[in-house]
């Protein structure tokens, strides 16, 4: 989403107009989530991708006659039926909703545009607010923004002033992690919030096997990183080459020189009990949405006494993700790394760690449904 807010402060520098769809909701199973974005240019290229396929064709060719013709922002939604699965090969069978955005005028999208590009880029986190329906006889407009940012203050509006309140500290909730929701109210407004931090930051506290092999993990998916070790020869750029800052320095005092935020995520891997214990006592310190401790069940325990008898409580003991990971069986480092991984992934996106494999209930009626279903050339060929 950055190219495509970058590409928007292109565009409106230039006095282009433009189009914006976002997908600002989804259900069932889709081929993408609520956050994606496509900007379609004035000559018909774009930036982004909502998924692919015809309905990203379809939203293209609509983005284009609303820029030919002119037109407000509008909803749609397509359900990924077996229409669309024929043309596409998408058996998802899910519904996604996406905001079509024409933007005509650099103010005040440019200047939203230009700040969520900053968050992205390590300034001040910010929300935008858009309305995505509203009953016809409402002051509330479909399209309308507002930007919200860190301290709660405000440009541009939606046209009410309840719901700019009830909007702004949703936003806020959501700016730690970069998140987005998608909000109705009882009076027919529906609201999509889409909130922009700095990349996710993983920060790894001991420059172990563990850590070398986590590196490239977590930079094949977007994380920032930065590597901290009391020892010069385990924290320097010839071993992490792909961290953004490799550091050296006390445990315990290390993170007052490292820019932790609510987006980061820390895991504690050094080379021994005490020194764990210092990180870990360090990292509780910081605003870190996760903290996880490498090690056995024993070593946990024996570290949250120690962190009781140093002062820390309960609730700060639950912050801590000990021991870490997924319990996938891994042994090597590079299969514990994949665990730990998918842990913090889960734990930032929402998700559970659990099998997706396919319920019995759903398979059953898989099979029923083939059974009733004509016998098809490739079964008839197969058997003959």
């Amino acid at each position: 989403m950055e190219s495509v807010f970058k590409a928007a402060v292109e565009e409106l520098d230039g006095q282009k107009p433009m189009v914006v769809a976002t997908v600002v909701r989804t259900s069932g199973s889709t081929p993408q989530k609520s956050g994606a974005k496509l900007l379609v240019r004035e000559d018909g290229s774009g930036v982004g991708t909502l998924g692919g396929g015809c309905v990203e064709g379809d939203i293209w060719f609509a983005a284009q006659e609303l820029l030919k013709r002119g037109g407000d922002a509008e909803l749609r939604d397509y359900e990924l039926n077996e229409d669309l699965a024929a043309q596409d090969g998408l058996v998802c069978g899910g519904t996604m909703y996406f905001l079509i955005d024409p933007v005509r005028q650099p103010d005040p999208y440019r200047d939203f545009a230009a700040q969520a590009a900053d968050a992205y880029a390590g300034g001040p986190p910010m929300a935008i607010v858009n309305v995505t329906a509203a009953p016809s006889h409402s002051d509330v407009q479909v399209g309308a923004k507002m930007l919200v940012r860190e301290n709660g203050d405000t440009q541009g509006g939606l046209g009410d002033s309840v719901l700019e309140a009830m909007t702004v500290a949703k936003a806020r909730d959501l700016m730690a992690m970069g998140k987005n929701d998608y909000l109705r109210f009882d009076d027919g407004v529906e609201c999509y919030i889409e909130a922009y931090t700095t990349p996710p930051t993983l920060v790894l506290i001991g420059g172990g096997h563990v850590s070398n092999a986590i590196v490239p993990i977590a930079k094949g998916v977007g994380f920032r990183i930065f590597v901290f070790d009391d020892r010069e020869q385990f924290a320097n750029p010839d071993r992490f080459p792909d961290a953004d800052i490799t550091m050296v320095g006390d445990y315990r005092n290390g993170f007052d020189d490292l820019p932790v935020n609510a987006n980061s995520f820390v895991v504690v891997a050094t080379r021994g009990h005490q020194f764990d214990d210092a990180a870990v006592s360090g990292a509780l310190r910081t605003p870190a949405s996760y903290i996880g401790l490498l090690g056995s069940k024993r070593k946990t325990i024996l570290i949250f006494e120690e962190l009781i008898r140093n002062g820390f409580d309960a609730e700060e003991l639950r912050r801590i993700n000990a021991p870490i990971g997924l319990d996938i069986g891994g042994r090597t480092p590079e299969e514990i790394a994949i665990s730990v991984m998918s842990e913090i992934i889960a734990f930032r996106l929402g998700g559970t760690g659990g099998s997706m494999k396919l319920q019995e209930r759903l398979l059953d009626k898989a099979i029923e449904r083939a059974a009733r279903s004509p016998v098809t050339e490739r079964a008839i060929a197969a058997g003959s």
